[in-house]
C-alpha cells in the first residue's frame, strides 16, 4: 500500500509517499480499501507542527472508502460496507488502512464516496456548529468567517435551511460570488469593507449573536465588535494565525460575551452522538438542502501540490485526493 507521512515538521516538502505493509485489522478494527481522501486545513496545522505530534507520523483525518476486512470482534460493519470516517488516529491519506469502527459511518445509498470524504470533517462541524455549540433559531441574523471555503460552502446551505440570515465575510470578489451561490445573504469582502461596520449595518447597530469564526487572529477584534450583548464567539480555526491571548475585562466583559473553543472531539465522542451527527448530515444531501460539488480532485502522488494549494487558498471549495 501507498501513504504519505512526515518524519520532520514544515512546508509541504516534508511530505513523504512510503510504499508500506499493512497488517491485519485489530480486533475492533477493519481494513478500508480507500476511495476518496478529504482535504483539510488542519492538514497543513499537523505538517507545519502548529499543532504538534510524535513523529514519523501519517496525515490526513477523513476518508471514504470500501471495507475489505473486518476484526474478530467487530459486529456492526462487514465486508463490502461503504463507509466514511473523519477523526484520529491519523493517517487518511493512503491507499489503504486499518480503522477502529468507533469513528466509522456507513454510507446511505445514493450518495457518492467523494462527496462522503468532503462530508466527515466539514460536514460535521457543520453540524455541531449550528446545532450544538449556539443551535440557532429560524429567524437570527448569524456570521461566518471563510464563507467561500470548504466548511463555508456547507455551512452557508445549511444554516439557510434552518431559517437563518447568513452573512459571510471573503477576501476576494471572485469568492463573493461563490459565496452567494451557497446560501448566504449578505457577502463581505473583508479587504475592501470593514465587515463589523457592515455587520452593525446590516442589523441595524444591534449586532448579531454569534460569530462563527474558523480565521482566527486577522478576524477576532472585528468579530467581538459586531456580537450583540451576550453573544457567542466560536472560534474553531486558525487560518490566519492562532489567537492571541485575551484580555477578559478588557475584550468580553463590556458585552457579557461567551468565547468558545469547540472541536468535533467534544461533539462527536460517542456512537450515540456520531450516529445522530451523520444521519441529520446525510438526510441534507439526500434532500438536496445541502448540495456538494467538489472543486478539485488530487492523485496520492500530487499531495505536496495539493499543501501549497491548500495554503496559497487557491482550493475555492471541498477537495479529495483520489488514492488509487
Amino acid at each position: 500500500m501507498k501513504a504519505v507521512e512526515i518524519n520532520k515538521t514544515g512546508g509541504p516538502e516534508v511530505l513523504e509517499i512510503k510504499e508500506i505493509s499493512l497488517d491485519k485489522p485489530g480486533t475492533d478494527e477493519v481494513t478500508i480499501e480507500q476511495k476518496a481522501i478529504g482535504l483539510n486545513y488542519i492538514d497543513t496545522y499537523h505538517r507545519s507542527g502548529l499543532y504538534p505530534l510524535k513523529l514519523p507520523i501519517g496525515l490526513g483525518l477523513e476518508g471514504a472508502g470500501i471495507i475489505t476486512e473486518v476484526g474478530e470482534n467487530v459486529k456492526d460493519f462487514k465486508v463490502g460496507d461503504k463507509i466514511s470516517y473523519a477523526g484520529i488516529p491519523l493517517g487518511s491519506y493512503s491507499s489503504h488502512r486499518n480503522y477502529p469502527t468507533k469513528n466509522l459511518v456507513k454510507v446511505p445509498d445514493g450518495i457518492d464516496l467523494e462527496i462522503a470524504a468532503t462530508l466527515m470533517t466539514k460536514g460535521l462541524t457543520t453540524f455541531y456548529l449550528l446545532h450544538k455549540t449556539y443551535p440557532v433559531k429560524s429567524g437570527e441574523t448569524i456570521l461566518f468567517h471563510a464563507a467561500a471555503g470548504g466548511v463555508g460552502q456547507i455551512f452557508g446551505q445549511w444554516a439557510k435551511s434552518l431559517g437563518c440570515t447568513v452573512i459571510g465575510t471573503v477576501g476576494s470578489d471572485e469568492k463573493v460570488k461563490i459565496a452567494k451561490e451557497n446560501g448566504y445573504d449578505h457577502v463581505i469582502n473583508y479587504n475592501k469593507e470593514d465587515f463589523a461596520k457592515k455587520v452593525l449595518d446590516i442589523t441595524n447597530g444591534k449586532g448579531i449573536p454569534v460569530v462563527y469564526d474558523g480565521v482566527g487572529k486577522d478576524t477576532l477584534d472585528g468579530s467581538i465588535e459586531c456580537l450583540a450583548i451576550r453573544g457567542m464567539m466560536v472560534s474553531f480555526g486558525n487560518a490566519s494565525g492562532p489567537l492571541s491571548e485575551i484580555n477578559v475585562p478588557k475584550v468580553l466583559q463590556p458585552k457579557g460575551l461567551y468565547l468558545v473553543r469547540p472541536s468535533m472531539q467534544q461533539y462527536l465522542s460517542t456512537r450515540e452522538e456520531l450516529d445522530e451527527a451523520s444521519k441529520t448530515m446525510f438526510e441534507k444531501i439526500s434532500s438536496n438542502k445541502v448540495k456538494i460539488k467538489i472543486f478539485k480532485k488530487y492523485k496520492l502522488e500530487d499531495v505536496v501540490q495539493a499543501h501549497k494549494d491548500l495554503e496559497g487558498r487557491k482550493i475555492l471549495g471541498p477537495a479529495v485526493i483520489i488514492p488509487n
